[in-house]
């Protein structure tokens, strides 16, 4: 999953060369439009959107934490905080 950026015929190739399916929307301007599993793109939405609000958190978006098991510790937490508003 990509995003319409990475809308390359190369990319797509080197996707497909790797057994993957490529979903990455088509850029306005291609003249061969490839299909879209619309279903796939609404999770990568999802999780984008997730992202975005855990990086509302200074901690998480400024990476202070110097291990990755603290960093996941303080995602974990940052992570409950959004899910118990």
């Amino acid at each position: 999953m990509a995003d319409t950026a990475y809308d390359a015929d190369h990319l797509r190739q080197t996707i497909a060369a790797k057994g993957a399916l490529a979903v990455i929307p088509n850029n306005p301007s291609r003249a061969l439009k490839h299909p879209l599993d619309r279903h796939l793109c609404a999770q990568r939405h999802l999780v984008e959107c997730c992202f975005s609000k855990l990086k509302q958190f200074r901690r998480v978006a400024t990476r202070f934490e110097k291990t990755a098991r603290n960093y996941l510790a303080v995602v974990t937490l940052a992570a409950i905080v959004l899910w118990t508003r």
